[in-house]
């Protein structure tokens, strides 16, 4: 468990400067001291962030001293943690740049918004999740707001480092965070020392999709394998599927943008390869946005193959799908992660806006687009990308993977390299070794037990 009696001597020194107007450093335990509870300002711009975020909240209330209110943005999983999101999430939930440009003023609005509510709540620390568009934005201008009042202004975090390693000149773009972000929590195991590279502050926390293993087999006393083994059997008698169908499962993503995109594509994909397969069954997992939800559920009906569809956002259900299916065909992000835990081949699709499109041809200095190839620096998944995303060229990379079991193997046997490199277990392995039941540590190591005693006692040095 981590350790908390440094705690109270940063409050006897805290104490002896209550009388001065700034502090030289401080952490959000010690601003919390003074009120009798932490205020903790979260924000995610997605379904992805509001996972994560919500683990994060999960471990806050639990590792905090203190009683922890939260305020912010985020979506379902937030809400269960306490949230009441000051907008609908879907409301800041863009990527790209031709796409955000029809929303650019409700945006505009939704930031005026937090900026506001984020002052009257008067927070002990801030922390943004992801979608660093809106993220930044409101954490430099939540900056200036307290220097211009003469304030020091609470810690700001961000959860989830930007991506500069897969754009050119990303690197130099880091500088100038360190204004405006005191500590990034780095989901990646080669950005923490860039990060710091740069005078950046950094931690590197561990992938949160690791917790999934955590949370669906912790209770069973298992080995640390990292595979979630889902139970195919009942999926497929929950839903009515024949033991003899091949089912393969969709992603077609969160945002409801991309979702329109790549569902055609995939319905497409389906109607090709039914010919090869007479039972041939699509599971598509509905991430838990509103606007989503209502799209696929209306166009599903045309689908040229039965569909079952589940909600994204349940972790057994979710895994149990993976393990009645064949195959998996997926929108790049965090899904690809999820589909290493269960082992299940699959191929990444991406399309986006022309003008999007364009513009990552130009900037990006990766070959790969999914972060397990990226990883391993391989392109181990097969990837169709933009112009290459069509049906005709999915279904074959599908059908390889149902038939070929050299294929699958070589994808199982990475996802195993993928998993143990975002996983921060150098700490359980010291501490752990001469344990009998290192796994008994577990709950305090978690990436999101990493990310929240951080959160609490990181100082602010000014």
């Amino acid at each position: 468990m981590f350790r908390t009696l440094d705690f109270y001597e940063r409050v006897n020194s805290v104490c002896l400067f209550a009388q001065v107007k700034r502090w030289f450093s401080y952490s959000a335990v010690d601003l919390a001291f003074k009120d009798g509870e932490l205020r903790v300002f979260i924000v995610a711009g997605e379904v992805s962030g509001d996972s994560i975020a919500s683990r994060l909240m999960a471990s806050l209330k639990s590792l905090s001293p203190y009683p922890t209110r939260f305020a912010g943005v985020g979506g379902v999983m937030m809400s269960k943690q306490g949230l009441k999101s000051l907008f609908p999430i879907e409301d800041i939930a863009v990527m790209g740049i031709w796409e955000l440009l029809p929303h650019l003023y409700k945006f505009k609005v939704r930031l005026k918004e937090t900026i506001k509510a984020a002052e009257l709540f008067q927070p002990h620390v801030v922390v943004t999740v992801d979608s660093k568009g809106f993220s930044f934005r409101l954490l430099k201008q939540l900056r200036v707001r307290y220097a211009q009042q003469g304030l020091v202004g609470p810690p700001q975090f961000h959860y989830v480092a930007p991506s500069f390693w897969a754009w050119k000149g990303g690197e130099k773009r880091l500088k100038g965070l360190s204004q405006f972000v005191d500590h990034v929590l780095c989901i990646l195991p080669f950005e923490e020392y860039v990060c710091k590279l740069n005078g950046l502050p950094a931690t590197f926390v561990g992938h949160p999709t690791l917790e999934d293993v955590l949370e669906l087999k912790l209770a069973k006393n298992v080995a640390i394998d990292w595979k979630v083994l889902g139970n195919a059997e009942n999926f497929k008698t929950k839903y009515g599927i024949s033991s003899g169908s091949t089912i393969v499962t969709l992603l077609p993503g969160s945002r409801l943008q991309e979702v329109t995109r790549m569902l055609s594509v995939f319905s497409s994909t389906m109607e090709l390869l039914k010919s090869s397969f007479p039972e041939l069954t699509a599971v598509i997992h509905v991430a838990p946005n509103r606007h989503v939800e209502d799209y696929i559920s209306k166009v599903v009906d045309e689908w040229p193959v039965p569909v079952v569809l589940i909600p994204g956002e349940i972790s057994r259900l979710k895994y149990d799908a993976f393990a009645a299916s064949r195959v998996a065909l997926c929108t790049s992000g965090t899904v690809a992660l999820e589909l290493q835990l269960a082992q299940l081949p699959c191929v990444v699709a991406y399309r986006a806006h022309l003008l999007t499109e364009l513009f990552i041809r130009y900037k990006a200095k990766v070959s790969h687009i999914s972060l397990p190839n990226i990883l391993l620096g391989s392109s181990v998944i097969p990837e169709a990308l933009f112009t290459a995303c069509t049906p005709s060229k999915l279904a074959p990379l599908l059908m390889d993977l149902i038939n070929n079991e050299a294929c699958r193997e070589q994808q199982i046997a990475a996802a195993k390299k993928v998993i143990k490199s975002l996983c921060p277990m150098k700490r359980l392995e010291s501490i752990g070794s001469g344990l009998n039941n290192p796994e008994s540590l577990l709950p305090y190591y978690t990436p999101s037990s990493i990310a929240a005693h951080t959160v609490l006692y990181n100082q602010r040095i000014l």
